[in-house]
């Protein structure tokens, strides 16, 4: 297994999980699609993630990227990961759903955890399903961080866990102690090879301390990693946690 890697973004302990990683700077495209090209590989799958703000710094562009940038319509991320796949696929790379081999980790509607959301997060879950899927419909984030019907930070460039401690601090900065209600979904026509909302064990140490009591995501769309211990810790934060459907219940 050939892994392509970011240099700077990519843990280096990738290279003991296989047979040969590859690193190269953030911006190069075709120094990527050669190393693919000389292995043989036809088929790829997207992992991890990069923050949209490096496009503002250490971006790094090799001759075939400032083409692809300058025919862009904008600089948003479905905008220019779609651009990139487009240019794999110019070469005979097919990207794969980044769910391809971590379909163990999307979760079916309902509630994971052992505590259920109340009826004023139940509300607030409705109230931020439909922000987030409107913020999302314009790739600006998937995650908004709601309290009594009142939506109180919106995700963009800085990513979740900015947008969950900016929410509290402004709660913080009006006396309000009270448990936030998080909301993260997909966006409405989500490009599955790429940039699929995820959670993990760092979200929930975010979230505590957040002070947030109840979480949704999107059922069938959201990774989950280290599904079982994040469960777990889930229920020992006290934690209500929901999938729900594409209509925004479960």
């Amino acid at each position: 297994m050939l892994a392509l890697a970011l240099d700077g973004v990519t843990d280096r302990s990738l290279s003991t999980l296989v047979d040969e990683v590859r690193f190269f700077k953030l911006g190069q495209i075709d120094a990527p699609i050669k190393a693919f090209k000389s292995a043989g590989i036809t088929q790829a799958v997207m992992a991890g993630k990069v923050q949209h703000s490096s496009l503002f710094s250490g971006f790094l562009p090799d001759w075939r990227a400032v083409k692809l940038l300058a025919r862009l319509q904008d600089r948003r991320t479905d905008t220019i990961l779609k651009a990139v796949a487009d240019e794999f696929a110019k070469d005979g790379i097919e990207l794969l759903s980044s769910a391809t081999f971590l379909a163990h980790l999307l979760c079916e509607p309902g509630v994971l955890t052992k505590r259920r959301p109340d009826a004023a997060q139940k509300a607030d879950f409705g109230l931020g399903w439909r922000a987030a899927k409107a913020v999302a419909g314009f790739d600006i984030g998937q995650t908004v961080a709601v309290l009594d019907g009142a939506v109180i930070a919106v995700e963009a460039m800085e990513g979740t866990d900015a947008c969950v401690r900016r929410a509290r601090s402004l709660l913080d900065g009006q006396g309000t102690k009270r448990p936030l209600v998080v909301v993260k979904v997909a966006k409405p026509r989500q490009d599955l090879r790429f940039d699929l909302p995820v959670l993990g064990l760092e979200s929930l140490r975010v979230f505590a301390e957040a002070n947030v009591g109840a979480a949704a995501i999107e059922a069938g769309s959201t990774l989950i990693f280290d599904k079982d211990a994040f469960l777990k810790q889930a229920d020992e934060q006290g934690l209500a946690l929901a999938a729900l459907r594409n209509d925004g219940t479960f």
